[in-house]
């Protein structure tokens, strides 16, 4: 017997990271952007919105455990993309900064993007699109919070909490 759950916004979600992440793949390497992946590309991105950032805001930004995006961080690095370097304000921090590579670059990935959300939000009204986002970010939200109680070991407590509402 197939196994009946009541919702599987969590199975589509999945789902559609996994197709868009390869329409983007295809999108970027459409419009000639084929120096970095799309993972290197959401960094660079999140670096185009505002460049010379510590690490953990950077983190914070991108979604991306600071072990995942340390080693991301080294290839960018190693390919002339960032630079890292000490913060002036404060001795234990390190900056992320954007090279002259990436210049050349933004625009191209920019246009990527819109060609992206032209995918995702073809026949939907404005009115959709921004309650489609508020719920998407109610959800990241409770998503993060589940993240945070499983990091401090209440995950028990977190997920008794979301199965009862």
């Amino acid at each position: 017997m197939p196994v009946q759950i009541e919702h599987e916004g969590g199975f589509l979600i999945a789902k559609i990271h996994h197709i868009s992440g390869r329409v983007f793949a295809r999108l970027l390497k459409q419009h000639g952007v084929e120096e970095f992946n799309p993972a290197q590309g959401r960094i660079l991105f999140a670096l185009w919105q505002g460049d010379g950032i510590p690490i953990q805001a950077l983190a914070a930004r991108t979604a991306l455990k600071k072990s995942t995006l340390t080693n991301m961080l080294d290839r960018l690095e190693q390919d002339g993309w960032i630079t890292r370097v000490p913060s002036p304000n404060d001795r234990r921090s390190i900056l992320v900064r954007l090279t002259e590579k990436h210049r050349e670059w933004e625009d191209r990935y920019t246009a990527v993007s819109e060609a992206m959300n032209a995918v995702c939000y073809a026949g939907l009204s404005s009115a959709e699109i921004g309650q489609f986002e508020g719920t998407l970010r109610r959800i990241l939200t409770n998503v993060t919070t589940a993240e945070e109680a499983f990091d401090k070991g209440d995950m028990q407590e977190e997920g008794k909490r979301c199965i009862t509402g």
